[in-house]
């Protein structure tokens, strides 16, 4: 009988929860020194030049404050580095050298992990499990919500404060994030927060994914998708129904487990996401996927219908255009490995 993502369920201490948070398989080796900066891009040795010496100086904090006779130690502060630039140009690469570099225990997730960590364990318990770190590593920095603009701000706030120092990358600058989305007062507040915790350095560069995609893979006929599963080692073949369905009952802190050791994903009846619900959900399952590097091949809608031009024209449009992007290159991965 074949496996079903649908019927597996992870269960997660919170201990896995944070041991959990690394870079991705991808960026196992990576290092400054792998990191080939374009001779025509000079702000790209500058960033190594930048993220180096972020390193040196992090990795002092925890050994303590300044001390007198008279004084106690001052208590150490946390630093702030954001890696601003497009896509492409490297910035996830230096993330991880620098999470490589810098001593345990450390943490690195994305934007929407770290959300999703503080859901799963509450924010008091994320707060103190994150606070003995060295530093906290986010990729792809983007507030999609007052909700976690708060939480974010208030953690990130918190943390440095114990010392932990904090780098992140997205396509954004900080001041500018959630620009065009919210306008409240409170919001652009948080805003001010987060932008005077980080030192900005620019990452200029090709822009290699903003170029036009091929057209999505034509969807497998039920029949031979059935049968790819079933001639392949590890794979799994769910509804597309009974697999949302799953998603909704299961923290997305979960789904990277949810995949684990899948070598084939496998969807029968895939159709444009009914909702704005299911649509974040199955962004949160793209961006497992393609950490976790696991072809997906279908039946059904294409993969560039599943989120419909209405989602794409809204607010989380990056998030949607990017888990496109991600889902198209590991279906084409499953078409060249068939």
């Amino acid at each position: 009988m074949l496996a079903r993502l649908s019927d597996r369920n992870p269960v997660l201490a919170p201990d896995q929860l944070i041991g959990e948070m690394i870079p991705p398989t991808m960026f196992d080796e990576v290092s400054f020194d792998s990191y080939i900066p374009d001779p025509n891009e000079p702000s790209q040795t500058a960033a190594v030049n930048a993220t180096r010496d972020f390193v040196a100086r992090a990795s002092k904090v925890r050994s303590g404050g300044k001390r007198s006779f008279f004084r106690k130690a001052t208590p150490p502060h946390g630093m702030g580095l954001y890696l601003d630039g497009g896509f492409g140009v490297g910035k996830t690469h230096l993330l991880a050298s620098i999470y490589h570099s810098m001593p345990g225990p450390k943490a690195f997730a994305t934007f929407g992990e770290v959300t999703n960590v503080v859901g799963a364990l509450g924010y008091l318990d994320a707060l103190e499990r994150l606070a003995d770190h060295s530093v906290l590593c986010i990729d792809e920095f983007e507030l999609d919500d007052p909700g976690d603009t708060m939480v974010v701000s208030r953690l990130l706030t918190e943390l440095t404060a114990r010392g932990v120092s904090i780098v992140a990358t997205s396509n954004t600058l900080p001041g500018q994030l959630g620009e065009g989305r919210f306008a409240a007062q409170d919001f652009l507040r948080e805003i001010q927060k987060l932008s005077a915790i980080f030192e900005t350095v620019r990452v200029d560069g090709p822009d290699y994914r903003h170029r036009d995609l091929p057209p999505a893979p034509e969807p497998l006929g039920t029949e031979e998708l059935e049968a790819l599963a079933q001639n392949t080692v590890g794979a799994t073949l769910d509804t597309f129904d009974d697999l949302v369905a799953h998603l909704a009952k299961l923290h997305p802190s979960k789904y990277k487990s949810l995949v684990n050791g899948v070598k084939l994903v496998c969807v029968e009846n895939v159709r444009p996401a009914p909702d704005q619900a299911v649509a974040l959900r199955l962004v949160a399952l793209a961006d497992r996927l393609y950490d976790a590097e696991i072809p997906v091949s279908i039946s059904g809608a294409k993969l560039d219908e599943l989120f419909t031009p209405e989602m794409v024209a809204g607010g989380y449009r990056k998030k949607y255009l990017r888990a496109t992007s991600r889902l198209l290159a590991l279906s084409r991965f499953a078409e060249a490995n068939d």
